[in-house]
């Protein structure tokens, strides 16, 4: 009987210990499951570096589909497949075969010609067999197309003086036209062709330096930033009246960029800058505006948008948000930045697995295609179209995100893409209110990347200054290229006839779509 206390007092003790270990593997298998869940993250992220580095750019999709299959439960029971035109009716799909025509360079034809004669030589002129003299009878023809390498000229302007030869207390010399750069050796046409060359042809005023070397002419690259730089000045009435008319517009879109600006007053030279970019693309102003600023807060938004009250495209950087808000500016969003992160999610999956991404896609696409077959019908039936097909596409897909933002980890890639998705989708879907709304921000996009090609050879700007007459000068560049003119003969003319404009009507002329048949 003394014993029962003591065995009772070690069962107690035995309990405590179990209940610890118990305990103690709980933790332990806690912290394995977190750590499996950081592994498998880092797995992901080093291919997804791997596919960044490595693997195709590209965000083309096969224009057909295998069948979806996923096979978390989830997804088989509740997910509901986007319905696909004939890839989906079969097991087996043909696509027909076809062979890719042979592109063979052309020659317009309102390039000045040269005709080169070629003709037998005088003892070559009789028949072998009777001696009789050849008969002129015909010609075959074959064209090349030939270039001259650049070549300079220099200009030498005169200016006639005159005086009275009675009394000769009277002299007067002739005006010379304004210049683009007052006492500069710089022409037009020269000032014209280094700014093409950086900013079209992304080539860098160091390298050009090399080029006129080459034809017998030393150039040195701080003269020639410095003519860029004046030139960018030059065009800045042009700007002021392009930023108000883009505010015109009822549509614009928006982007940004980094840039780094060795020489800011107060920042390191490592810091980053930003190029901003406002584009429109209807047809009445079709124009993008560059802006230098050393930052991205949301007061660059709000000043470039001024009194602009129609509706903006961006992508998901939060800063547009609250001067949209403010503004009163319907805010819309891009769905080729909804869908690009699926496809960062889809190009580290394993070959041949299917899941969420896929599903994603696939629905995505179907947008585009009703945008494809729609993209030359009326706004009005473009809103129409957009109500009856489109609008039942993002309604299942708003039930398939749903359901699938509670089975996929917030920080894995499909995670993000999901969450993104959720974030950004009352601004994706607005785009069916109205027919003249666009999909996407490609137009923005499309108009930013000559600056980033550009980015890649130059790699930054020296001074603010430099940086804002960059954006001057890529603004008139790619509005000219916008309403297809030819860069160098629309900044030869406005180089030529900017210095002397005294009004605004003259230089609202100078604006592409005012000035289309104007330019040489």
């Amino acid at each position: 009987m003394e014993n029962k206390p003591d065995l009772l007092q070690e069962n107690i003790d035995l309990q405590k210990i179990v209940a610890d270990k118990d305990d103690i593997i709980s933790a332990q298998e806690k912290s394995l499951q977190s750590k499996e869940k950081r592994i498998r993250l880092l797995e992901e992220y080093i291919l997804s570096l791997q596919q960044k580095q490595f693997g195709s750019s590209s965000e083309k999709q096969e224009v057909l589909q295998a069948e979806l299959v996923f096979t978390e439960a989830e997804d088989t029971a509740e997910a509901e497949a986007p319905e696909q035109v004939d890839a989906f009716a079969d097991d087996t799909v043909v696509v027909a075969e076809h062979k890719r025509k042979k592109k063979r360079a052309s020659i317009p034809k309102e390039l000045h010609r040269i005709e080169i004669t070629h003709d037998l030589p005088e003892d070559q002129k009789c028949c072998p067999h009777d001696g009789s003299l050849l008969k002129p009878i015909g010609f075959e023809s074959h064209e090349q197309l030939d270039i001259i390498p650049a070549s300079v000229r220099v200009l030498h302007h005169k200016r006639l003086k005159y005086a009275c030869p009675c009394c000769e207390n009277y002299l007067v010399t002739a005006k010379k036209p304004a210049q683009p750069i007052e006492k500069s050796i710089a022409s037009p046409g020269l000032l014209a062709h280094i700014a093409t060359q950086k900013y079209v042809d992304a080539m860098p005023l160091y390298r050009q330096t090399d080029i006129f070397k080459r034809i017998g002419v030393e150039m040195d690259r701080t003269t020639l930033a410095n003519w860029m730089i004046r030139c960018g000045n030059l065009v800045q009435p042009l700007i002021n009246l392009l930023h108000e008319r883009m505010l015109e517009q009822t549509i614009l879109h928006a982007d940004e960029t980094r840039v780094q600006v060795l020489n800011e007053t107060g920042r390191a030279a490592e810091t980053q800058s930003f190029m901003w970019v406002l584009r429109s693309t209807q047809p009445t102003c079709a124009a993008v505006l560059y802006r230098y600023e050393p930052t991205r807060s949301g007061k660059v938004i709000t000043e470039l948008l001024r009194d602009f009250n129609g509706a903006l495209m961006t992508d998901g950087y939060a800063a547009y948000n609250a001067p949209c808000e403010k503004k009163g500016i319907t805010h819309l969003a891009c769905w080729a930045h909804a869908r690009r992160k699926f496809i960062e999610a889809q190009k580290i999956q394993a070959k041949g697995k299917t899941g969420k991404a896929d599903q994603a896609i696939a629905f995505i696409q179907q947008l585009y295609g009703i945008e494809k077959a729609i993209k030359d019908k009326t706004p009005e039936e473009k809103y129409q179209l957009r109500q009856t097909q489109s609008l039942p596409v993002l309604q299942k897909i708003k039930v398939w995100l749903d359901k699938s933002l509670a089975h996929s980890p917030p920080q894995s890639l499909i995670g993000k893409a999901l969450h993104y998705l959720h974030e950004q989708w009352p601004k994706l879907v607005r785009y069916v209110e109205s027919g003249d709304y666009p999909i996407d921000n490609n137009a923005a996009e499309n108009a930013i990347r000559p600056f980033v090609i550009g980015r890649k050879n130059w790699l930054f700007s020296t001074s603010p200054k430099g940086a804002t007459a960059s954006a001057n000068l890529y603004s008139v560049i790619e509005t000219a290229k916008a309403n297809g003119l030819e860069p160098y003969g629309y900044l030869k003319t406005i180089f030529t006839e900017l210095p002397n404009a005294t009004s605004l009507e003259q230089i609202e002329a100078l604006l592409p779509w005012n000035y289309k048949d104007g330019v040489s």
